[in-house]
This record gives C-alpha cells, sequence and structure tokens, in this order.
C-alpha cells in the first residue's frame, strides 16, 4: 500500500478517536465544574458532585450496549461505515448538550435531558473504539502493529487535551460569564471537528482483514453470540486488563479535578493545567511505547506499567498531600504521563491479537467496554465515595488503584506473547 493511503489510514483513525474522546472528556471536567451546580442542583455540595458523577459513570453502563450495536454491524456490515455512523451520533449529542436549558429555566428536565444525551454520548463511545483500532490494526504490516495500534490510543490524550484546552481558556473568563454560556461553547464548537472527521474518513476502504472475511463467505450472523461462545475466555481476560487501564486514568484525569480543588485548595487553573502537561507528555510517549512493544512484545510492557501503577498508589497521593502545585504537577505527569502510556499503548494491538478476524471488532469492543464500564466510569464515583466515607483520608482510593493493578496482573497472566505474528494467523489460541 502506497505511503499516501497509509498515512490518510492512520489520521482518519487518530482524528475520528481524538473527537470522540474530546467530546466524551468535555463532559467528565464540566461535570465536576458545572453540571454539579447546573443541572444536579442539591443543599448538599457533595451530594451534587455525586449526582454529576453517576451521571459521567451512567454512558460507561452503556457503552457495551453501544459496542455490541456497533460492533455487530463493523463484523457483518464493516469498519468503515460503523466509524461514520459513531462519530455521527456522537456529533450531535455533544451539541446538543452546549444548547440544553438549566435546572433555574426547566427544573427536572434538565438533568433528563442531559443525563439523555450523556446515553448517546456512551453508545456512540461504545462502537467507535474499536473500529478505529482496527481501522488501524487490519492495515498494519506484522513488525509495525504495535506503533499502529497505538495511533488511535492517542486520540484518547489528544481528546482530552483538546477539551481541557478548551475549558482551560474559558475558565479564564469572569465566574458569572463561565457559569452562563462559557463552558456551552467547546460542546458547541465541537460539530466544526466532526465535519472533518467525517471528511477524512470518507476516502477511506475497508479493512484487509474484513475483506478476506467477506470474501470467503465467513461472515457471522450474530458474532456475539459466536464470541461469547468460542472466545468468552478471550473477552474475561480483555475485561480484566482494560481495568488497570481505565481507573487510574480517571482517578489522575477526572476525580483530580474536583480532589485537588475541594480538597487540597488548589485553582482549578493549577490542577487542569496539571492534567494538560500530563497529557501532552502521555501522547507523546504512547507511539514510542508501541515501537517498544514491536520489539520486545506488549506483554512485557503491559506488565512493567501495571507493576508500576500499583508501586506509585500511595507515593502519588502523598504528593498531592503537599499542597504544591509543582509537586502537584509532578504526581500528574509519573502517574497519567508515565506509568499510564505503556499500559494504553499496547492494550488495543494486544486484544485484536487475541481475537479472529471473523468476530474481532466484537471480541475487543466487549472486552475494552465491559471493563471501561466497571472500572472507568465509575472510577471518580467510587473515589468521591470512598474519601466521603473515610474522613477525606486517601488510604482507600490508594488501595483502589493498587487492587485495580492486581487484577489485570492476574487476568494478563492468561495471554501467551503473539507480536510478530501475522494478525490472521492467530485464531483461537490466544491463552495458555
Amino acid at each position: 500500500m502506497e505511503k499516501k493511503q497509509m498515512r490518510r489510514i492512520l489520521i482518519a483513525s487518530l482524528v475520528g478517536s481524538s473527537i470522540e474522546w474530546f467530546d466524551y472528556f468535555l463532559y467528565g471536567t464540566v461535570a465536576a465544574l458545572v453540571f454539579n451546580q447546573l443541572f444536579f442542583v442539591n443543599e448538599d455540595p457533595t451530594i451534587g458532585l455525586l449526582l454529576s458523577y453517576a451521571s459521567f459513570a451512567l454512558a460507561f453502563f452503556i457503552r457495551p450496549f453501544g459496542g455490541v450495536i456497533f460492533s455487530h454491524i463493523g463484523d457483518r456490515i464493516g469498519r468503515k461505515k460503523t466509524l461514520v455512523l459513531t462519530l455521527s451520533i456522537m456529533g450531535i449529542a455533544t451539541f446538543g448538550m452546549g444548547l440544553l436549558p438549566t435546572y433555574q429555566a426547566v427544573g427536572i428536565w434538565a438533568p433528563i435531558l442531559l443525563i439523555t444525551l450523556r446515553l448517546v454520548q456512551g453508545l456512540g463511545i461504545g462502537g467507535e473504539w474499536g473500529g478505529a483500532l482496527l481501522l488501524a490494526v487490519e492495515y498494519a504490516p506484522a513488525e509495525k502493529r504495535g506503533l499502529f495500534g497505538a495511533i488511535p490510543q492517542m486520540g484518547v490524550t489528544i481528546g482530552m487535551l483538546l477539551g481541557t484546552i478548551a475549558l482551560s481558556f474559558m475558565t479564564l473568563l469572569p465566574e458569572n460569564a463561565f457559569m452562563t454560556w462559557g463552558w456551552r461553547l467547546p460542546f458547541i464548537f465541537s460539530a466544526l471537528l466532526v465535519f472533518f472527521g467525517l471528511w477524512i474518513r470518507k476516502g477511506i476502504d475497508e479493512t484487509p482483514s474484513f475483506k478476506k472475511v467477506k470474501e470467503s463467505g465467513e461472515v457471522p450472523k450474530l458474532p456475539i453470540v459466536e464470541t461469547l461462545k468460542n472466545y468468552w475466555r478471550e473477552v474475561i481476560i480483555a475485561v480484566g486488563a482494560k481495568v488497570v487501564e481505565t481507573a487510574p486514568f480517571y482517578i489522575f484525569s477526572t476525580f483530580v479535578v474536583s480532589y485537588a480543588t475541594t480538597n487540597l485548595g488548589f485553582s482549578r487553573t493549577a490542577t487542569l493545567t496539571a492534567v494538560m502537561i500530563a497529557t501532552i507528555i502521555t501522547t507523546i510517549l504512547i507511539p514510542i511505547m508501541g515501537m517498544l512493544s514491536d520489539k520486545i512484545g506488549r506483554k512485557k510492557l503491559f506488565i512493567a506499567g501495571t507493576i508500576g501503577m500499583a508501586l506509585f498508589a500511595f507515593p502519588y497521593f502523598w504528593l498531592l498531600q503537599q499542597k504544591s502545585v509543582p509537586l502537584l504537577i509532578i504526581a500528574t505527569v509519573i502517574g497519567l504521563g508515565i506509568i499510564w502510556a505503556p499500559i494504553t499503548a499496547v492494550l488495543g494491538t494486544m486484544f485484536s491479537e487475541i481475537f479472529d478476524a471473523r468476530i474481532r471488532y466484537t471480541g475487543i469492543t466487549l472486552g475494552y467496554q465491559i471493563g471501561a464500564a466497571l472500572a472507568g466510569g465509575t472510577a471518580p464515583l467510587v473515589a468521591t465515595a470512598l474519601l466521603n466515607r473515610f474522613n477525606n483520608s486517601y488510604v482507600p482510593v490508594a488501595i483502589y488503584i493498587i487492587f485495580a493493578s492486581v487484577l489485570s496482573l492476574a487476568a494478563i497472566w492468561a495471554v501467551k506473547e503473539r507480536s510478530n505474528q501475522k494478525l490472521d494467523e492467530t485464531h483461537n489460541s490466544s491463552t495458555m
């Protein structure tokens, strides 16, 4: 394949993923700063924040359903068509959020409408990730699959970076202007990014792996049934491996926004800046870690990152407790910028290598989205509830991060290294 086409494929995979996650993280950050005051109005601020985080978590539980719907389309009709559909759905929901009336204007309808659009977002992202990943991985040469699989993973942090930058600019507005209309602008302008993403994806052909399945006449009638019947072990491994990639991530990027500002007295700008710096570093490191996995293997890198995550849980909170902005930045950079990078860089490629092409979209999506539902969306909620229950002690939250790491180490132990095999030679033989 010519370099120009390959570059377009990687850009399409990255751009779509970045836009989806920009929309998604925008909600997460605004949930901590705005929605608890404008949509989930309660006399007790902690209850308002918990309700706001519950709405953030809700989309994670709808994601597996979105995953089942869109991965069915992806394994039956093709990766490309599915990606256009998921991006459009996500864009409409996010744009709509920017136009919503508040609780003061329409009462109970405000949180109901917000939650409805949040669920639509969750459906879209449920199908997007698997398609964006397979677009890159199924086109990749065997010796560069780690690098190619890491590119769509960069979309997570680029999307988050765009969301954080947009909100950082908005928080420079006077408090009244920010709370009235400033927070809405990034949601509304996200429509422009969606149009760009759809244009990029328009010129892409279907992936070689899906073409082979179609030519062989082996397209499954019900990919979900075949996956759960023949690949349930692989799905469980993927769910377990996802836990350490998702729970600490949301602690370091979303939960810290309210924890550092409310409990430790940091300014919103300082906290968002720390997250932004860490996000830039991890975005640079992800493709480097992907390339490294092509040389030394995905499993070794994943295990190293997971052990690092467990060891850093207590030092992370100790650094935050010093109430120093430089130490806040250092803590966030180490956790989110450095330790998390190898885990997320290899995750998608590793998942792709344990599922057959016929049900690959469904398999990787189920593992990823169920893991995200169980450990991702609930992470800020669990962490806030633990703080509330244990008199603002960070010890239970640190133990929670260690528990997530141990769970993923147990899951990943069952995976055989398959870095150098051709992707479609790995049928149903991933586990020990």
